[in-house]
């Protein structure tokens, strides 16, 4: 099995608060993360694809269709925004890394499928910080 990653990057504001809770209780779980005006992140995301090379062209995945895909289903949508405020597919949901990449999640694995005959969406890892990251499987 082969394990095929683009990496893209993304600019994006976002503020952790749960709105059935008090400012104290907001404050003492997320700490600056709650700041009332809001806080932003260089992102990084990589996208993982398996599968098999394809014996005509001996990609598991075309990376250029792989990066026009990623930019126009997600980074286009999220590059530059607020997160809790701007983003559709993010409405009335906490905006955690963990919440946002199970939502990237849900955009990209149809689309990669269709264009991966020979694989799909594996992994996606979501950077907020050089040391904070997640990953998920699906």
């Amino acid at each position: 099995m082969i394990y095929v990653c683009r990496k893209e990057h993304f600019n994006a504001a976002h503020k952790l608060w749960n709105p059935k809770w008090s400012d104290e209780k907001n404050f003492e779980v997320f700490g600056p993360c709650a700041n009332v005006n809001w806080h932003g992140h260089n992102f990084e995301l990589i996208v993982t694809v398996k599968g098999l090379p394809d014996p005509e062209t001996g990609f598991v995945v075309d990376l250029k269709e792989l990066s026009t895909l990623i930019k126009k289903l997600v980074i286009d949508k999220v590059d530059h925004k607020n997160l809790n405020m701007d983003v559709d597919f993010m409405e009335g949901k906490m905006a955690s890394c963990e919440i946002l990449v199970m939502e990237f999640w849900k955009i990209l694995e149809p689309a990669v499928k269709e264009i991966t005959p020979n694989g799909g969406l594996h992994k996606l890892t979501l950077y907020e910080t050089p040391r904070n990251f997640v990953e998920y499987f699906g």
